[in-house]
């Protein structure tokens, strides 16, 4: 069964990594915003911003929060983990520093944003999965082959809470 996911990451810096793990077939995610549509949703204000996360959000079984360095520090990676938390969405993480950016670079590995959070759960720590390959190719396969199963398990340990 192939899921719907919502992608969260750091637009900026991540936005070449995000694609590659977008390309993996075994989950379908929303289409990828480009920097214009995203510039314009945020110049509209917060709450205009936060409605346009909530439609994103809709109809997907989970929430995959790829981190890369800064991940953790964005404001709207945290709502949309919070956000889907509430919905009782599926919440995982994939560390993404080892994958190559467009430049042919790999990045720091950044801290995990769901560890900050008040929703946090001992459980939930369990669906964060950092690939232990250090190259790219070996980085990305890793990700390719065990992707639907960490969506999976994330939804089905959503589903045992309240």
């Amino acid at each position: 069964m192939v899921r719907r996911v919502f992608f969260s990451f750091h637009y900026k810096r991540d936005a070449w990594r995000t694609q590659e793990v977008r390309n993996i077939g075994a989950i379908h995610g929303s289409k990828p915003v480009s920097p214009n549509e995203w510039e314009t949703v945020r110049k509209k204000g917060i709450a205009a911003t936060k409605q346009w996360i909530n439609k994103q959000l809709k109809r997907k079984t989970c929430l995959i929060v790829l981190i890369g360095t800064e991940t953790a520090n964005r404001k709207w990676v945290r709502y949309e983990i919070e956000k889907a938390w509430e919905e009782k969405k599926g919440v995982l993480g994939i560390y993404i520093h080892n994958l190559k950016d467009r430049y042919q670079e790999q990045c720091e590995q950044g801290e995990n944003p769901l560890e900050s959070l008040p929703l946090t759960r001992k459980d939930l720590r369990m669906v964060v999965h950092n690939p232990p390959q250090k190259t790219s190719k070996k980085a990305y396969a890793h990700i390719e082959q065990n992707i639907a199963d960490w969506v999976e398990t994330a939804i089905a340990i959503r589903e045992e809470y309240p």
